[in-house]
């Protein structure tokens, strides 16, 4: 029988107190069998005294062992603490293992009875040596067909076929299955194929980590193919890995060396890694490569003001400015005017927006803070009106007050006579 008693436990069993000799414990094992001896168990208990005699013999066994075995015959009260914390850590740990292996025991069941739920049918079309890859999850490789099922009634009968791969059994319909014939090799083409429809099928899924693992197989059969790695870059992006979305974008980009696509992602992918001057770089290019698309020249000029190139913000900002102004680009140019100094341009640029967008708040609010800096206050008051009637904005009521306070005030006819 196993022991399942610590040494606390069995001086609790036996009422000793450490520290205890084998005389001591032998004494105790006599007291407490004449108080639990089966012969004097009271009617109908005497199986319980039977069990709890036995549990007595074997803590004075465990005990006298202990003292047998301990220097001078003695067992210290360090000496029990130190034997039941390692008892108990030893019982932790076999429950530990325990409750792992029943997780592991579940999980793997819950698997079986997902992947397998033909297990334990007889297949009703038997297919021997026949070896098929599963389109949907091409990451699995190559396995062995074991059998076709059939499954629901009349015009829902849906076949299906279970495989063995490497990772275990996968129960999939059978149309989504590609036979191999081992005799000729795959071209890279259908493997670039087969990874690209995969991929696309878990980002509509929702699993960007699942897609970029799909598009590295496709990436290895045509490390040059663009279409790969303008995928993979989105993947890593949306599965927020960062520095493996950096590296794809390079590699797409020495593939595009003349679309502005690769630089645009990159610059993206580095102002999310917090690399603004790499960012700024891969925007400079870009506008470049698309030098009519003002887009490109206004997130240039935004990631120089981040930069502190004032100058440099407002080059591109102006660029972006004369081939297609928006609310967002002339605020951003009245922000570098600002910077610079320059209160006029930063006024007509705030101007420009509210003429884009009459309703932009942002716009107004700008418009306002710019005219303070001026002498034109009735204009800037007017602009704060203008911005609070499109909305609550604490700082233009603050600056509407001191704008009023600081008007002068005028004396009406009637009191100056």
């Amino acid at each position: 029988m196993p022991r399942i008693l610590d040494v606390e436990q069995a001086l609790l069993l036996l009422e000793l107190e450490p520290p205890f000799d084998q005389r001591t414990v032998q004494l105790a094992r006599r007291r407490m069998a004449k108080r639990w001896h089966p012969d004097i168990a009271p009617p109908g208990r005497r199986h319980e005294h039977e069990r709890h005699l036995q549990a007595i013999n074997e803590a004075a066994d465990q005990l006298e062992q202990l003292a047998e075995s301990s220097r001078g015959g003695s067992v210290s009260a360090n000496a029990v603490r130190a034997s039941a914390a390692a008892a108990r850590k030893a019982r932790e740990e076999a429950g530990r293992r325990a409750y792992e292996a029943e997780q592991r025991a579940r999980a793997a069941e819950q698997d079986r009875e997902r992947h397998d739920p033909f297990g334990s049918r007889v297949p009703d079309h038997s297919v021997v040596h026949r070896y098929a890859r599963c389109l949907s999850y091409p990451e699995w490789g190559v396995g062995t067909v074991t059998g076709i099922y059939f499954s629901g009634e009349g015009e829902e009968v849906q076949q299906w076929a279970r495989l063995n791969f490497s990772i275990g059994v996968r129960t999939v319909p059978a149309g989504s299955l590609q036979f191999v014939d081992f005799s000729t090799p795959d071209p890279a083409a259908e493997r670039v194929e087969r990874f690209m429809t995969a991929a696309q099928h878990a980002l509509a899924e929702g699993e960007p980590a699942v897609a970029a693992q799909r598009l590295i197989y496709a990436r290895d059969a045509d490390p040059s193919n663009p279409a790969v790695l303008r995928l993979l870059t989105a993947a890593f992006w949306q599965a927020g890995n960062l520095p493996a979305a950096a590296r794809a974008v390079r590699d797409w980009a020495r593939v595009e060396t003349d679309r502005p696509t690769p630089e645009r992602f990159a610059s993206r992918i580095y102002e999310d890694m917090g690399a603004i001057d790499q960012a700024e770089e891969a925007a400079a290019r870009a506008a470049d490569r698309a030098p009519q698309d003002a887009s490109a020249w206004e997130r240039l000029g935004r990631l120089r003001l981040k930069l502190m190139n004032r100058s440099g913000a407002v080059t591109a900002l102006e660029r972006a400015r004369l081939m297609g102004p928006s609310v967002d680009g002339l605020l951003d140019l009245a922000l570098a005017y600002h910077l610079a100094g320059d209160v006029g341009a930063e006024v007509s640029a705030a101007e420009a927006a509210t003429q884009i967008d009459p309703e932009s708040q942002a716009a107004w609010s700008h418009y306002a803070h710019a005219l303070a800096r001026t002498d034109r206050l009735n204009e800037c008051l007017a602009a704060c009106r203008r911005a609070l009637s499109l909305g609550e904005n604490a700082e233009v009521s603050e600056l509407l007050t001191r704008v009023e306070a600081a008007q002068p005030r005028h004396l009406s006819d009637r009191t100056a006579a």
